[in-house]
């Protein structure tokens, strides 16, 4: 059989292109802001991470420009050999004090930072446990450990402690879960995670991505929301989203972190993060010590939009985060919702099968702390206005 015959059956695209229902790939032509300009028109973006709105911040913007001037516009190579800067230790260093963890290791995306945490710390001999609505780079980092993985149903502790009580008490043990869903908002029920992790002699890496400068003191994430920062082993995040940047990162114990370095394939050979990605990564760290108040508007535009969607009506799953799925449940409507709504100015993102079980499709809309609530109040109007028009 012809290796490319998967190429040729897969039709869903130009299926979908046929009845002009096509929701990808739409360019920006602009910074990523509350108002972009994408396609020759404003558009209201509701559908980005930009949680903090310092990706377009001039501070940020400048230390990426002198940082570029300084050292160029890469590494040439991995942190393990040449690649290293002054700028790398730095800002681990920084995150480091600033998530109340003796060490930090950054990776150059954020998906290569769960490949190469978890394959490292992971191996044929251990289990690891993972919520069925894990971020994919988790699912892909589970095989590229070897370890034996199960699956537990989402946020759903008495099915988590049923994994556990089948794995024998000579294996070793990860809990890994995402803090924030970046589907639903939803937050992971750490307390419980932690309580079950001293039961049955398990360690718990959370992947923060949706959760650092969202939730948690300071937006310190997950940890630091329920009080739990000592309990969780490894916390993963990102620089794409409330970092404004691009690049990823672990933190956790002195001896973890040494290990990982020097074990974790997809750290040792990829070339280091570029120097004004780094520089923009600790521009925006440093604008978030400085600035709290931008995760507390996160925050406050986040209950601003659940209250409105159910002032008027609109059905979505809830949530205490700035990520506010909407039902549309089929397929179908749902690309012709986003489809409406970025005709009218709006701009959100479908979740369709498989990503959800059929019957159960979503838009996903998110939120920054810049945001104003007249733009809130336009995008959610637009939103009812659609949804009246299909469902």
């Amino acid at each position: 059989m012809d290796l490319f015959k998967k190429c040729q059956d897969f039709t869903r695209i130009e299926d979908i292109k046929s009845i002009n229902l096509y929701p990808y790939f739409h360019e920006l032509e602009s910074k990523q802001g509350p108002i972009v300009e994408m396609e020759g028109h404003k558009t209201i973006m509701i559908g980005s991470n930009n949680y903090l709105g310092l990706t377009s911040h001039p501070e940020v913007i400048d230390a990426g420009v002198e940082a570029l001037k300084k050292y160029g516009s890469g590494c040439s190579g991995s942190r393990f050999l040449n690649g290293t800067l002054d700028l790398h230790v730095k800002l681990e260093k920084e995150l480091a004090e600033f998530l109340h963890k003796k060490e930090v290791v950054t990776f150059s995306t954020g998906f290569q930072s769960n490949l190469g945490i978890i394959s490292a710390i992971a191996g044929r001999n251990d289990y690891i446990v993972c919520d069925k609505e894990n971020h994919a780079s988790i699912y892909d980092a589970c095989k590229l450990s070897y370890a034996k993985m199960l699956r537990y149903e989402h946020n759903n502790m008495e099915d988590l402690e049923r994994q556990l009580q089948s794995i024998p008490q000579d294996k070793g043990i990860l809990i890994v879960t995402d803090g924030v869903f970046s589907m639903s908002g939803e937050i992971c029920n750490l307390p419980k995670i932690v309580e079950l992790k001293h039961k049955y002699g398990a360690r718990v890496m959370v992947d923060d991505a949706h959760g650092f400068g969202v939730i948690g003191e300071g937006g310190r994430g997950t940890g630091s929301y329920y009080n739990l920062e000592d309990e969780v082993d490894i916390i993963m995040g990102t620089f794409s989203k409330s970092l404004a940047s691009l690049g990823g990162y672990m933190a956790s114990s002195e001896r973890v972190a040494n290990y990982v370095r020097h074990n974790s394939r997809p750290f040792i050979f990829s070339a280091s993060i570029p120097p004004a990605n780094v520089a923009c990564a600790r521009k925006a760290l440093e604008i978030i010590k400085r600035e709290p108040e931008r995760v507390k508007n996160l925050q406050d535009n986040g209950a601003y939009v659940r209250a409105g969607l159910e002032k008027r009506g609109i059905k979505y799953i809830p949530s205490e985060t700035p990520i506010v799925a909407i039902y549309t449940y089929d397929d179908e409507k749902t690309f012709l919702a986003c489809k409406m709504l970025f005709e009218r100015g709006v701009y959100v993102n479908p979740v369709v099968s498989p990503a959800v079980p059929v019957g159960s499709s979503l838009i996903r809309t998110s939120y920054t702390a810049t945001h104003t609530h007249e733009q809130l109040d336009e995008a959610m109007d637009k939103i009812k206005q659609v949804l009246d028009e299909i469902l």
